[in-house]
């Protein structure tokens, strides 16, 4: 693996538009793993998201010998649903979402949190996205990294950009949701490009010190 590539072991094409957005000014590659799909997959059972993401950063990297792949787990988290959808953001929509491992799709998704939130005034509409990265060789963790973006949950879609529950999610310093931003502005001010950014720091100190 060239230094300035970065493996990911996701199969969404919206978190590998996330995750070059923010290496783009810093001039490394995002790349999926060659034959991803053809992986076996990995079952997202944990009950963190630094569980999940370990999981699956160890289990694919073993694919991949004496090469550094990076994994994510990400979700959405609303106060007034108890943290909720949380490690079941991908197939929240499902009847019982602990115990589906095939994920949803966006759009009911959001309705379902949209219909479980009517009549939730704006100031308790509160939620963030979590993001935690992890990093892994030859089948064992080497760092995680943690992002967090904080937010309001609206009580409409807004925007055509992002994935997820992107057009929802409102970010107040921008007056913007993440839908409507750019790949580089969600960058700069989303859960996935702060945990991304940590790990180049990472990866370019620590890291390349040690090769």
């Amino acid at each position: 693996m060239s230094e300035r590539t970065v493996l990911v072991a996701t199969s969404n094409p919206g978190k590998l538009r996330d995750l070059a957005g923010a290496a783009k000014a810093h001039h490394i590659a995002i790349a999926g793993i060659p034959g991803f799909s053809s992986l076996p997959a990995v079952v997202e059972d944990g009950a963190t998201f630094e569980a999940n993401a370990r999981k699956k950063a160890e289990a694919y990297s073993l694919a991949l010998p004496s090469q550094l792949v990076l994994a994510d787990d990400s979700g959405l988290e609303v106060d007034a649903l108890g943290g909720a959808p949380g490690v079941h953001s991908a197939r929240y929509a499902a009847h019982e979402p602990h115990r589906t491992g095939t994920n949803t799709d966006d759009d009911a998704n959001n309705a379902r949190v949209l219909r479980e939130l009517q009549g939730v005034p704006p100031e308790k509409r509160t939620g963030r996205f979590v993001c935690v990265l992890a990093v892994a060789r030859d089948g064992k963790t080497l760092a995680t990294f943690r992002g967090v973006a904080e937010g309001v949950i609206l009580d409409h879609l807004r925007g055509t950009g992002g994935f997820g529950y992107d057009p929802m999610f409102y970010f107040e310093e921008i007056q913007k949701t993440f839908a409507e931003l750019s790949p580089e502005e969600k960058a700069k001010h989303s859960h996935r490009g702060q945990a991304f950014r940590t790990f180049l720091e990472w990866m370019e100190t620590q890291w390349m010190e040690t090769q």
